[in-house]
């Protein structure tokens, strides 16, 4: 528990554990690649909808790039993937496996409702992550926390409530993409546990493989053909593994290294607002009232849920002094 709570404390002072070298400060502002990563993950959405592939076949492909992608900046850390064990080997299949679940859940997921309802719902998966880490891991989150969730889960079923006046074509999509964030919340539970012994690369590298992989399984047994298609669907195959994986995900994965992990999360609440824009722009689809107070709802019960992290993180930090093992 000490060493949880010392690493914890490294973690959000930006400290390198058990090392005096390595970058203080990033080689660049960290403002350019976080606008960067906001706006390349409300892309997401935008290039699902582009696409007439089935959206397994546009999961697999951009998982398949990303993992090719990878592969060439593996170096010495693939070397070591003899060293993990069994029950950690399971681990990275779970978590592949609802990682694919949640793509294949939340891209479909456009097919049926808005990309606001769509992308707004998803940004619960934090919410998610908190109740599952209660019962899993008997994290008790406080007041502001819970309240946070509430206020999120009330504008979460604004939206609904909205969409299946519209028609029950859009309340499909918005469940869709609902349990397309409790996927996403399982494989990020999963991630924490995990990564407490598997590096990030390695994780993302591996984790990549087995969702491609489940993509491709799934494909198989449906009969959905994986070739034969037009050069404009590979180029959107591409645009999904480069813009808002690499340009996106990996980007952010790249800045918690300089920046809080707290300042990370917020970007969260991009992908809505910047894909709720770019649908308006691109597809002239107008967001409803209830869209729009469900939004408002749920990004501010995000920003009190994350608030209520920081000020958590914040009381964790009142150690004085440091350990000496961190005093760096």
């Amino acid at each position: 528990m000490l060493n949880e709570t010392i690493i914890r404390i490294a973690a959000e002072r930006n400290i390198i554990v058990h090392s005096s070298s390595g970058p203080a400060k990033p080689p660049v502002s960290p403002v350019f690649p976080l606008l960067i990563g906001m706006l390349a993950i409300s892309f997401a959405p935008i290039l699902v909808r582009a696409s007439d592939a089935p959206v397994s076949v546009q999961g697999l492909y951009r998982m398949l790039f990303t993992f090719l992608m990878m592969l060439p900046f593996g170096g010495k850390q693939l070397r070591t993937l003899h060293k993990i064990n069994r029950k950690d080997w399971l681990l990275l299949l779970a978590a592949g496996f609802f990682l694919a679940l949640h793509f294949l859940l939340w891209m479909a997921s456009l097919t049926y409702t808005s990309i606001a309802s769509s992308t707004i719902l998803l940004a619960l998966e934090p919410v998610f992550v908190m109740i599952g880490a209660f019962f899993l891991f008997k994290d008790r989150p406080g007041k502001l926390a819970v309240i946070g969730m509430l206020v999120a889960l009330i504008g979460a079923i604004s939206i609904g409530s909205g969409d299946i006046g519209l028609s029950q074509r859009a309340f499909f999509g918005d469940a869709l993409s609902f349990l397309g964030a409790l996927a996403v919340a399982v494989n990020m539970l999963i991630a924490k546990q995990i990564m407490r012994r598997v590096s990030s690369y390695l994780y993302s590298f591996i984790v990549f493989g087995v969702t491609a992989a489940c993509f491709a399984v799934y494909n198989v047994v449906r009969g959905i053909p994986m070739t034969g298609y037009p050069a404009k669907e590979w180029l959107v195959f591409v645009l999904l593994a480069i813009v808002p994986t690499v340009f996106g995900h990996m980007i952010f994965n790249w800045l918690l290294k300089y920046v809080k992990p707290t300042t990370i999360s917020m970007t969260v609440l991009a992908e809505p607002v910047g894909a709720s824009l770019l649908g308006m722009l691109l597809f002239r689809e107008m967001i409803t009232g209830f869209q729009l107070i469900g939004g408002v709802f749920i990004i501010a019960g995000l920003i009190l849920y994350m608030r209520a992290e920081k000020l958590e993180a914040d009381s964790a930090l009142h150690v004085d002094p440091l350990p000496a093992a961190i005093a760096e």
